[in-house]
Parts: structure tokens; C-alpha cells; sequence
């Protein structure tokens, strides 16, 4: 039986840049064309995982572990930006009644 890691390996690279590629265009369009924070910050999650699927996978390919290590501390960096991402969003709400980009104007000076 084969190691998760030969399996891995069977898959050429070119396979996970297309993946990763179309999964961080979706992100990019999400950020460019929605206009609720909730979905950008979605998207730049999404952005985020791309880049960190594809790290893992050259990691792999390499046979290097110091890209799953790095992988490690971006998606701890990731639940820190949400976290605090989250705690701005329901601040904004409680003054705007609203998650819309277009309602954050209301907070200039």
C-alpha cells in the first residue's frame, strides 16, 4: 500500500498550479465584485488556501517539510486575521446596521 505521501507525488505539479490557480481566481473575483465584508473576507480566505495548497504541494514534490511548516504558521496567521477581521466586522454593524462596503463611508470623519 502506498504512503499518502507516493501518492502525492503520482500527481503531476501542473494539475495543483491549475487547481490553485482557478481557486485563487475565484477569490480575486469575489474580492474585486462583492460588496459584503463577510464574502471578501470568504474570498481572501479562499486566496489564502490556494497559496497554501500549492505550497504544500511543491513541499511535497521537493520532499522538503519546511513548506508544511511554513503552511502551518500562515493558517495560524489566517485564524488570527479572522478573528480579528470578525470582531471589526460586528463593530461596524453595531454602528451601521449594515456589513456593505458602501455603508463604511459613514465612519469618516
Amino acid at each position: 500500500m502506498e504512503t499518502v505521501v507516493q501518492q502525492l507525488q503520482g500527481v503531476p505539479i501542473s494539475h495543483y498550479l491549475i487547481f490553485c490557480t482557478i481557486i485563487f481566481a475565484i477569490g480575486v473575483m469575489g474580492v474585486l465584485i462583492r460588496r459584503n465584508v463577510i464574502i471578501i473576507m470568504m474570498s481572501i480566505e479562499l486566496m489564502l488556501n490556494a497559496v497554501n495548497l500549492l505550497l504544500a504541494a511543491f513541499s511535497v514534490q521537493h520532499g522538503d517539510s519546511s513548506g508544511q511548516v511554513f503552511v502551518f504558521f500562515i493558517m495560524a496567521l489566517a485564524a488570527a486575521e479572522v478573528a480579528v477581521g470578525l470582531a471589526i466586522i460586528i463593530m461596524v454593524y453595531r454602528n451601521t446596521k449594515s456589513v456593505d462596503i458602501d455603508s463604511l463611508n459613514k465612519l469618516r470623519w
